[in-house]
Order: structure tokens, then C-alpha cells, then sequence
């Protein structure tokens, strides 16, 4: 019924495996833009998270700078 040589075998595996494997990643693909990646919507939560302690940070060192340069002051005139 299938008369397949070797070469015809070796021809479909080269091609047919990677074509195969293509398909399925863009299917996959196509599965998390329809329903939406979980990781994705975890990821946005903790990107909040982060915003709000980077800002924190960013007010504490502010703060730190002033009081640095007010001591610089009062080290300079003592002198």
C-alpha cells in the first residue's frame, strides 16, 4: 500500500518533525493571546508591587540626601 523508500522516510522526518513542532508552538501561541496567560496577569500585580516599593525607596533617599547636605552645612560652618 505505502511503498516508502528510505530516502522518502529520511525526507519526511527532516521536514516533518520541525514543521510539526512549529505548528504546535504557534497553536500554544494562539491559546494564550485567545484565553489570556496566567503568569502574565500574576506578573502585572507584582509590577504594582514593585512600582510602589521603587518609589518608596526613591522618597527614603531623597529624604537621606537632605539631611546629608544639611549636616554638610553644619560641618562647614563650624570651621
Amino acid at each position: 500500500m505505502f511503498d516508502m523508500g528510505v530516502d522518502k522516510l529520511a525526507v519526511l522526518l527532516i521536514f516533518g518533525v520541525p514543521i510539526v513542532a512549529i505548528i504546535g508552538g504557534i497553536f500554544l501561541k494562539a491559546l494564550k493571546i485567545v484565553f489570556g496567560d496566567p503568569s502574565q496577569k500574576k506578573s502585572n500585580a507584582l509590577n504594582g508591587e514593585e512600582t510602589k516599593i521603587i518609589q518608596e525607596i526613591y522618597q527614603g533617599l531623597e529624604r537621606m540626601e537632605k539631611r546629608i547636605e544639611a549636616l554638610e552645612t553644619l560641618m562647614t560652618k563650624k570651621d
